[in-house]
């Protein structure tokens, strides 16, 4: 049985400069371009005439992967970026330095000063990082992946008491969120206690 208890969101972000001349989303289709270098200047999402400078992490890595996957359908999917980095922390500061920067990012890192997170619009949804509704922590939210919690099937008792708990606010407050994780929305929360026992 599976068990989602919090989410890996991984938002967009830009260098400070680019959200102040008045970038704050981008769709999927632009993202696409963005990344297979068909997208080079901010003139051509309405922003202004400055060349973009497009950042990643390196092949191999996890948020990498977990990208390229979600937005290509492909894990392995080639892309065109100007500088790739090992560590999610070297990279928030490579955007923050920046003038002209765009990325996606582990969310542990998105309060790095002069960076912003932008919004994305996927399949006529608009997600951003402070939506409750539609925000990174959303079921259909494109960059992100669900952390579980397994059982076998007939979940015992103390099993769901596990889950009710990390499900509770005390859970969330004490483990998801702690670990730079996205708590889960009540609505989802809400689905995930509606699979246990009826007696938890």
């Amino acid at each position: 049985v599976d068990d989602v208890v919090g989410v890996d969101g991984q938002p967009l972000v830009v260098s400070q400069e680019v959200a102040d001349m008045g970038i704050s989303g981008i769709t999927g289709d632009e993202l696409k371009d963005i990344y297979k270098g068909r997208i080079t200047n901010w003139s051509e999402l309405g922003g202004d005439d400055k060349e973009m400078q497009v950042l990643a992490r390196v092949k191999g890595s996890g948020t990498r992967t977990s990208f390229v996957s979600n937005v290509f359908d492909n894990p392995e999917e080639d892309t065109t970026v100007d500088n790739r980095y090992g560590q999610n922390q070297r990279l928030a500061q490579a955007i923050a330095q920046a003038n002209n920067a765009i990325s996606y990012l582990a969310l542990a890192f998105i309060d790095t000063d002069g960076l912003a997170p932008i919004g994305l619009e996927w399949e006529g949804t608009t997600y951003s990082y402070q939506d409750n509704q539609n925000g990174l922590d959303a079921k259909a939210y494109p960059l992100s992946r669900d952390l579980h919690m397994y059982t076998w099937e007939g979940t015992s008792m103390k099993e769901a008491a596990v889950i009710n708990m990390i499900l509770s606010d005390f859970g969330q407050d004490t483990f998801v969120a702690p670990n730079n994780y996205f708590k889960l929305g009540a609505r989802r929360r809400e689905e995930q206690r509606a699979k246990l026992p009826d007696q938890v």
